[in-house]
């Protein structure tokens, strides 16, 4: 990336820097502890991670809450962050993320709002070896964007089957999501919305980006898999319902009353149909998402811990 701004090993001397003045029309992002125009940076054509994945992001989302804007399950999204860059040996440190993630969003005047932090290697050589290339981190936020729209999803069963944990292990690995796109891909083109995976053995495995529940005469079960997402979503609805956690075969998922997506951009996407099974209303899933909508915007004092505030 070419910039004028602070190196990120002197980051930390910037993390209180003031924020800058430009028009309303400029969009802000934080990158190497400093924020700068967003429609200005460029990356260097040997950036390692574009041309082999050598990155690792989060996706996060604020909310405006009665007492300001907050971001929900921050530490969270960044301590999984931090074990990705780890994978990497990529430099990271979570506590000027967070402050960055701040700042952006106050320089933005973004209320409700996603978050994509990314860190990765940058220039340097072509070859596999991170050695020697220039680490970055960058932090974005934009308008908020609902990952399966806010709709009762259709879901395909993909041909292609989820990276398996012990090729790649399940965190936000940039090089990872080319899965996801080829099996949305080809979940679009048979005219779903969105793929499901499952595996050799046919137990169901998670959503392209969301983890997977499902309910069966009132009650509520999380579908679990090695090969999935730890999703911070999916957690969040395990500690407010105490459900189980189970694998589920596919062919006992496509039994259920209801089914439903759950993840940050998501949040809880009820399903309308997998494959040919169609599902009837989702008066659970539609409990859920409301309860969730409150603990979000600060609404449910116990779970307030949860929001940091701006």
């Amino acid at each position: 990336m070419s910039a004028t701004v602070t190196p990120i090993a002197e980051a930390a001397h910037a993390r209180h820097a003031t924020q800058p003045r430009a028009d309303a029309a400029t969009v802000f992002a934080w990158f190497d502890g400093a924020l700068v125009d967003a429609g200005a940076m460029q990356a260097g054509l040997t950036t390692h991670a574009m041309h082999y994945g050598s990155g690792v992001f989060e996706g996060m989302r604020a909310y405006a809450t009665e007492s300001g804007a907050a971001v929900f399950r921050l530490p969270e999204h960044l301590e999984r962050m931090r074990r990705g860059a780890e994978m990497f040996g990529l430099p990271f440190d979570p506590a000027l993320c967070a402050e960055a993630t701040l700042a952006t969003l106050r320089a933005n005047r973004h209320a409700d709002a996603y978050i994509r932090p990314l860190a990765w290697f940058g220039e340097g050589g072509f070859g596999l070896d991170v050695e020697g290339h220039v680490p970055h981190m960058m932090v974005a936020t934009t308008a908020t964007s609902v990952h399966l729209n806010g709709s009762r999803a259709r879901l395909g069963v993909g041909k292609w089957r989820r990276n398996p944990a012990d090729s790649l292990p399940p965190l936000k690995l940039c090089g990872s999501y080319v899965n996801s796109i080829l099996a949305k891909r080809e979940a679009k083109a048979r005219g779903f919305d969105e793929a499901l995976f499952t595996d050799r053995e046919g137990f169901t495995v998670e959503c392209t980006g969301a983890n997977v529940f499902m309910v069966k005469d009132g009650r509520l079960t999380a579908v679990e898999h090695r090969d999935a997402l730890p999703g911070i979503t999916r957690d969040t609805l395990l500690q407010l319902t105490g459900a189980p956690s189970r694998m589920v075969p596919l062919a006992e998922l496509m039994d259920a009353d209801e089914v439903f997506a759950c993840g940050t951009a998501a949040e809880v996407a009820p399903v309308a149909q997998i494959e040919e099974r169609e599902f009837g209303d989702n008066p659970v899933t539609r409990e859920l998402a409301e309860l969730y909508g409150r603990v979000v915007r600060g609404r449910e004092p116990a779970w307030r811990h949860w929001l940091t505030d701006l």
